[in-house]
């Protein structure tokens, strides 16, 4: 078996349709519309409700899949070879109750899709959390995937719980209380584990702290995660400080959010035509 599989070897059927990240976020017809509507699309009252939570959740269906993968890989990739002994067994214990965790969180977000009436391979699928997972040093793979995207995971899941509570589907409450449970003890593995990897490093931990803020910034899409009173994910302060999350981490979160909005804000300035006549 390859060590660091490529996404490209990623195995998916003809129902799977893949999309660039960048091409999510940074396409102009997404960005003027998004600077045209300014409200936010999980509010039960506007008509676009329904097909964002639908969209939503196939978005965490995907992400559920490249995490079960991505903690799989990381069983592999540091058990054998030159990599050996980069990853602790611990460690590796850690991502296998992680993988179940995963393969738990795929079937119960592939029901819930049917649940809300949408059907595997209705919307794309990006590949950045696997590509995260991928990363040659396990403590980028810490700070990428279980701080960065499975934090990304707790505002999320706190936003659909939400969403559930507000339209009185006891179903999706339920079920994304469930997860969010679950998102908390993996972001706090990472928390955890990165600082007992690099507690004689703060190079090293710099260097991988760095590469979060990176991804998180890539990941608040622009202002759909923030605090912004149009962003429709907001940030689980609470939850965030559960898992790990110091105060002042939280508050580095605001900033990088509002930076990454502000800079969406002026793509689709530019994207939008100035009036004529």
């Amino acid at each position: 078996m390859k060590r660091i599989l490529p996404v490209e070897e990623l195995a998916r059927d003809e129902r799977f349709q893949r999309v660039q990240v960048e091409q999510a976020i940074f396409d102009p017809r997404n960005l003027a519309v998004r600077r045209q509507k300014r409200r936010n699309a999980f509010d039960p009252g506007t008509y676009e409700a329904p097909d964002a939570a639908r969209q939503l959740m196939h978005g965490i269906f995907v992400g559920e899949i490249q995490a079960l993968e991505g903690a799989g890989r990381t069983c592999w990739d540091f058990d054998t070879g030159p990599g050996r002994d980069e990853a602790p067994f611990e460690l590796k214990l850690d991502m296998a109750r992680q993988c179940w965790d995963e393969a738990r969180h795929v079937e119960i977000s592939c029901k819930l899709s049917e649940h809300m009436g949408s059907a595997i391979g209705e919307f794309a699928e990006q590949t950045m959390l696997y590509e995260a997972a991928c990363n040659a040093d396990p403590v980028l793979r810490l700070t990428g995937v279980n701080r960065a995207l499975e934090g990304l995971a707790i505002d999320v899941f706190n936003t659909m719980r939400n969403f559930g509570e507000a339209t009185a589907d006891p179903v999706l409450y339920f079920c994304e209380d469930w997860m969010l449970a679950d998102e908390v003890t993996h972001v706090k593995m990472g928390s955890d584990w990165l600082r007992r990897l690099t507690a004689k490093d703060p190079e090293r931990q710099k260097a991988a702290l760095d590469f979060q803020k990176t991804v998180d910034k890539l990941f608040s899409f622009g202002g759909f995660r923030g605090e912004e009173d149009d962003s429709p994910v907001h940030l689980a302060r609470r939850f965030r400080s559960l898992a790990g999350f110091s105060d002042d981490e939280i508050t580095e979160l605001v900033d990088i959010a509002a930076e990454a909005y502000q800079e969406a804000q002026a793509r689709s300035a530019a994207a939008t035509p100035a009036p004529t006549g």
